[in-house]
């Protein structure tokens, strides 16, 4: 699983640097934001920019991961491809997650709730 770690305040920024979130990536992809998460991460954006597939594997380890972080900690989207977009329209998770259109406007929106 390739991906690059950014901070930026509380927010965990992991943009991932992967094609597909498949079930052949699901594993590994749990794996790395668990350890992220175990490391004290509280505020997680996924940068999905590259990501031009997704199945339900994808789906079902993006739901394990917001499940992982519990109540008290936020995993949020953004950069999602047209292609994945449409999975989660399709399958109402649009209306579970809360997406971002951009980096930059996740920021904006934590700052903005700290203020």
């Amino acid at each position: 699983m390739k991906f690059e770690e950014t901070k930026h305040g509380v927010i965990t920024q992991i943009q991932l640097h992967e094609t597909r979130l498949d079930a052949a990536q699901s594993i590994r992809f749990k794996e790395a934001i668990r350890e992220i998460v175990d490391e004290g991460a509280e505020h997680i954006l996924l940068d999905m920019q590259e990501v031009k597939f997704m199945d339900s594997s994808g789906l079902g380890a993006l739901v394990a991961m917001m499940k992982y972080m519990g109540a008290e900690k936020k995993f949020e989207l953004t950069g999602l491809t047209p292609m994945v977009e449409k999975v989660f329209k399709l399958t109402r998770m649009d209306e579970v997650f809360q997406v971002h259109p951009s980096v930059q406007d996740a920021i904006t929106a934590v700052e903005d709730a700290l203020i």
